[in-house]
């Protein structure tokens, strides 16, 4: 492992003033450091904003995602047909 210079400067610093080994101040160092739980930065919460789907009245949105599975039905079936009768 290569220190920065700074880096080197401040353990050999705090070796000096603890009177310990560069070892035990190196493992010291790393342990304060790494112990330190830092918050992740608050989010702003997501929100779906809401716009008009430009539907008829009496028009059951849910009825089109039945609609549409039933188009997908249909062109799965006719993918399989066509290609039954290329092979």
């Amino acid at each position: 492992m290569t220190l920065e210079k700074d880096v080197e400067r401040l353990l050999h610093d705090a070796m000096h003033r603890s009177r310990k080994s560069f070892k035990q101040t190196l493992n010291a160092a790393l342990r304060t450091g790494l112990s330190v739980q830092t918050q992740p930065p608050r989010r702003k919460r997501f929100v779906v904003k809401e716009r008009p789907m430009g539907l008829r009245q009496r028009t059951d949105p849910a009825g089109l995602n039945r609609l549409a599975g039933v188009f997908e039905i249909d062109a799965l079936c006719s993918k399989q047909v066509s290609g039954a009768t290329a092979g």
